[in-house]
Formats: structure tokens, sequence, C-alpha cells
């Protein structure tokens, strides 16, 4: 086990989805439904797309080295770009199904709801992309996937704890600033390694 692999991604990944758009969904479903079903299903939803991650990223070290520099500070810069000139779930309208009193009492309801808001809205969210970079670049799967889904489960269970007073104590802007900063930083680092 490789610590500081998993304190970097662990530490990139809580960074990057404090301010998106499935902590905030999160964290409205968690004002409405029972939190720990709400977690649960988000954590999966989460646990899910990690999974998926990571092997396209174990796919991505069948490229040559060169290749795939160029193709890990690329996705870097990409990412680096999308948090800073694209929206990023901060702009989105987010919507959410309505249950009725009796189907909100319902686990497996509450549950679904949940995983399929988050499992949704994270196809090609800025944290696939970095946690297959990572794997990509550190050719180990495991220890990337730990540090990815330990901080995804944090912001998920900060978003269903901490509830609407998120909002209030962290800018979502300063967070997206950070985090395209940092990753543009590995962008960089990764292509400067070609040579």
């Amino acid at each position: 086990m490789h610590l500081s692999i998993i304190a970097l991604v662990f530490g990139v990944i809580f960074i990057s989805e404090l301010p998106d758009k499935s902590m905030f969904a999160t964290l409205i479903l968690s004002t409405r439904y029972p939190s720990f079903l709400v977690w649960f299903g988000a954590a999966s939803a989460f646990l899910v797309h990690v999974i998926l991650a990571v092997s396209f990223g174990r796919f991505l070290t069948l490229l040559p080295h060169t290749i795939l520099a160029v193709v890990i500070g690329v996705l870097f810069l990409l990412g680096a770009g999308l948090l800073t000139f694209g929206k990023h779930g901060l702009e989105d309208n987010l919507k959410t199904k309505k249950l009725t009193a009796t189907q909100s009492n319902h686990p497996l309801i509450v549950f679904s709801t949940a995983f399929s808001v988050v499992f949704i809205g994270e196809w090609g969210d800025i944290t696939q992309i970095v946690t297959a970079n990572y794997a990509a670049r550190y050719h180990d799967s495991l220890n990337v996937a730990i540090g990815a889904v330990l901080g995804l489960w944090l912001v998920t269970a900060l978003a269903v704890i901490i509830g609407n007073r998120a909002l209030s104590l962290i800018s979502p802007r300063v967070l997206q600033r950070v985090t395209a900063v940092v990753l543009a930083g590995f962008g960089i680092a990764s292509l400067v390694s070609i040579f």
C-alpha cells in the first residue's frame, strides 16, 4: 500500500469534488430524505464510477510511455481548463425527483434516487477524468481507487452532515480555482517529463 499515492489522490479528488454538482445534489437530497440512505446511494454510485475510471486508466497504461505522458498531460490541462472556464456544476440547475411521503419512507426508493442522481451526474466529470489519469500515471489502480473513493465518500458525508451550511462556509469558486491550478501543474509536469 502506497500511502503517498492514496493521500495525493484523496486530496485532489476531495478538493475538486467540493464545488461539484454531485455534492450539491447530495446536499439537497439529504435535506429531504433520510441522510444515511442518501449517503449510501451516492457513495455506491461513486464507487462504481471509480472502478470504471481506474479500469480506463489501466487501459491507458498499455500506450507507449511518451504517448501516455502526452495523453495524461493533455487530460490534466483539459480538466484545469474545464474548471477555470467551463460549467462545473455551479451554474447547473439541479433537478431532483420529488418523492411522495410514502416513497420517501421506502429505503430502496431513496437509495436508488440518490444513486441515479449521482451516477448520471458523474459521467465525464472532472473527478472521473482525474482518477483515470492518476491510475495511468502511477500504474497503481488499487491505491488510486482507495484515495479517490475516500475523497468522494468524505465529500458526500460532509454534504449530508453539514447540509446547507456548507455553501456559506466554503467558496466553491475558490475551490475550483485551487483545483484548476493543481491540475494544470500536474499536466505541465507530465508534459515536461517527456523531455
